[in-house]
């Protein structure tokens, strides 16, 4: 079984949406591993967005996902990378498609309610980051 990190940001607690993107997973018959609710501080935002260091937008990153809670979560089933990032949509809001978390509930390409690791390799290094080594 595959594991990935998701993340609803700070957006989604404050429109009281973290409820409905866990239904969507768990009716997709995906499993909860880990669940937990914090305000990263700047250090796990940073390391959080480490790749995009370099790109314009760091620090407005940085500073959304530092600005109130996160709930952080670990899921599994199979192929779950694919089928959640499928499930959460295009980061861009004209681009997502109806059906998919960011299609039914974002129109800003900043507050976009959710995070999924892209890859084994960045689920990885997520859960690592946010759940500690096991």
């Amino acid at each position: 079984m595959e594991k990935t990190f998701i993340m609803v940001k700070p957006d989604g607690l404050e429109r009281r949406l973290t409820g409905e993107i866990i239904r969507r997973f768990e009716n997709r018959g995906l499993i909860l591993q880990e669940m937990k609710m914090l305000t990263p501080d700047r250090t796990l935002a940073e390391a959080h967005y480490a790749v995009h260091r370099e790109r314009p937008f760091f620090g407005e990153l940085v500073s959304f996902i530092t600005s109130g809670p996160v709930v952080a979560m670990v899921w599994e089933g199979p192929d779950v990378i694919k089928l959640t990032r499928t499930m959460i949509g295009a980061t861009k809001p004209a681009e997502a498609l109806p059906g998919t978390i960011r299609g039914d509930y974002t129109a800003e390409l900043q507050k976009n309610l959710i995070h999924g690791s892209d890859s084994p390799e960045s689920a990885q290094y997520e859960i690592d980051l946010w759940f500690g080594s096991k």
